[in-house]
């Protein structure tokens, strides 16, 4: 069997080694002056996103005890990094993890004083507003962490809250989310459903928790598999969970049966708000964090968000792809997860448009465009794959418009519905008029040694 090592860089599965790692190859960008979380905050992260991939610490945040940490995951090659995929293909070597069935690492359960954690208050955690029309402050990072009613299988996912006082969140769970319908299934009994909210998690458990993963599937269990290491395990305190001991911030709380409460608006990934709506309530019942604590916050839309979200849809698509087709090399979302772009291999003509057919019956939500193009386009840099089609694609003989399709579930307007292919292949059997012109060395030249 195969044996897989998750971290082959970054040694250790704790968000605070990743940090550390990072630090100390000096890829962070420091924040050493006093920032607030009223936008602030978002507006730094921002304007450093349009210049740069690196991560950001943010040493001091209004009077919190909280360095707040941003961009940590928002980097493809950091993500490569952090799951070992040398060659740059994210999605070939995500899905062999996932799929490697190797044995789940032994969970070590360490009692809560093995690993220091201090009880606080939830208004004590870093208050951030990130958008202009946002209702309040939100906990964009959250994992939460819960288990079928029925069954008993564990959960993982990500979802906003909205905070309200020390005893309260607010949430909203889209309609696709398994944790949706463990909170329904606990509703029906008129039940109360359990949940940990986990804020700087262990890498294993963020990458398990944005991946897309079966319902009758535990995404702890994918956490455990793909661990380089054991992942040391607590119990809450006031509900019937373990987490990862070593998460920064663990909230334990309750989802109200039959009780919700508005929330919103908010500013999410498509670059729009979420008007305000009546919504799940939590009822917080705890809060610890560890000695010298993190906080890791994400700005919606924006590199970060995209590439988590890009874990679930590409390799979605990717999986479905090369269970059914030849010559899938790998597969991207940009310039974000509603645009899915397909590198291929042709085989045979048509090859691509078989592609883009598939790739649109993988994902009914995000798969409002799909691109084809060849192994010498780079698929994670936008322009280059807008080369490829102005260069390489027909208008009006590459281009599928498929009318009438339902998009992205949350759009009674319809304003997303339809599909739009691009072959931007190389024209089957005139491969050769189109070849790429190169110049031999200038992915290897070192222009600090020729310029002063």
């Amino acid at each position: 069997m195969t044996t897989y090592n998750l971290l082959p860089l970054i040694r250790g599965i704790k968000m605070r080694s990743v940090i550390d790692e990072l630090r100390a190859k000096n890829e962070f960008q420091i924040v050493d002056r006093k920032v607030t979380g009223h936008f602030e905050l978002a507006a730094v992260c921002q304007a450093s996103q349009r210049k740069s991939e690196a991560p950001i610490l943010f040493q001091q945040v209004d009077d919190s005890q909280f360095k707040v940490v941003t961009n940590l995951y928002g980097s493809r090659e950091r993500l490569c990094r952090l799951i070992g995929a040398d060659d740059g293909k994210f999605c070939r070597q995500w899905v062999e993890l996932i799929n490697s069935g190797g044995k789940a690492k032994n969970q070590n359960k360490v009692k809560s004083a093995d690993i220091k954690r201090q009880e606080i208050n939830l208004m004590s955690l870093p208050q951030i507003t990130y958008q202009e029309k946002d209702a309040g402050p939100y906990i964009t990072s959250g994992i939460f962490l819960a288990k079928d009613p029925d069954r008993s299988i564990p959960n993982l996912s990500f979802h906003r809250a909205m905070h309200v006082d020390d005893r309260e969140l607010r949430i909203r769970l889209g309609t696709s989310h398994h944790l949706t319908h463990y909170q329904l299934e606990a509703e029906k009994q008129n039940e109360a459903l359990e949940v940990a909210i986990l804020i700087g998690a262990p890498a294993p458990y963020v990458f398990a928790a944005a991946a897309s993963i079966p319902k009758d599937e535990s995404e702890v269990e994918v956490a455990n598999r793909i661990s380089s290491q054991e992942i040391l395990m607590r119990k809450c305190q006031f509900i019937d969970l373990e987490v990862p001991a070593e998460t920064e911030v663990i909230i334990e709380g309750r989802i109200l049966p039959n009780v919700k409460k508005p929330e919103g608006p908010f500013g999410e990934f498509k670059g729009n708000y979420i008007p305000m709506e009546d919504n799940h309530v939590v009822e917080v019942l705890g809060v610890t964090a560890r000695e010298n604590p993190y906080y890791h916050s994400i700005l919606c839309g924006s590199t970060e968000d995209m590439r988590l979200l890009e874990v679930s849809i590409a390799t979605q698509v990717y999986k479905r792809l090369s269970e059914t087709l030849p010559g899938i090399i790998d597969v991207a979302c940009v310039p974000n997860i509603m645009s899915t772009v397909v590198q291929i291999d042709q085989k045979y003509d048509g090859h691509a448009r078989q592609v883009m057919l598939t790739a649109f019956g993988t994902n009914h939500d995000f798969n409002k465009s799909c691109i084809v193009v060849d192994e010498d386009v780079n698929i994670n840099d936008f322009a280059d794959v807008y080369w490829a089609c102005m260069m390489r694609a027909s208008a009006q003989n590459d281009v599928l418009l498929i009318p009438d399709v339902p998009g992205f579930y949350r759009d009674p307007e319809k304003d997303h519905w339809g599909r739009l292919g691009i072959d931007a292949t190389k024209p089957w059997g005139r491969q050769e008029n189109f070849e790429r012109t190169m110049v031999p060395g200038s992915d290897s030249v070192d222009l600090n040694s020729y310029f002063v």
